[in-house]
């Protein structure tokens, strides 16, 4: 997990694909957070993507770093704890203009049951699991 952090924050742009209906959508997130031994992504709740992650928890996450793919699925599960909203925004300190924690929109979301898989051109892929 500690891996896929490092690589996730390193690039600081990655790719998130949810489900909306029978429609993929993907779009660019770039909030990584380690709290209590679990990685976080950030959302606010009024989004679209929120909303699509209720509705089916199942995600996927792209990135590439110019030499090697991270290609993570993963359940997330939403924490609504005051301390894990905080932690994220104590690290992103430019999203304290559009979220607060507690504020009922700011959402912070762990990965579970993780399956990343790292890829690089000519190389054999090669997968771990948190």
């Amino acid at each position: 997990m500690d891996e896929v952090y490092e690589f996730l924050k390193k690039v600081k742009t990655y790719y998130i694909a949810t489900i909306d209906g029978d429609q993929p959508r993907v779009r660019a997130f770039g909030t990584i957070d380690l709290f209590e031994g679990k990685l976080y992504i950030q959302t606010g709740r009024v989004k679209d993507v929120s909303k699509q992650i209720a509705a089916n928890p199942k995600v996927e996450i792209c990135a590439f770093d110019g030499k090697q793919w991270l290609r993570v699925a993963a359940t997330l599960v939403d924490d609504p704890r005051i301390e894990a909203e905080q932690h994220m925004l104590d690290d992103y300190p430019e999203l304290s203009n559009l979220y607060k924690a507690g504020d009922g929109n700011n959402q912070v979301l762990y990965l579970k049951d993780a399956t990343a898989t790292f890829t690089a051109f000519g190389g054999e892929p090669r997968t771990v699991t948190f």
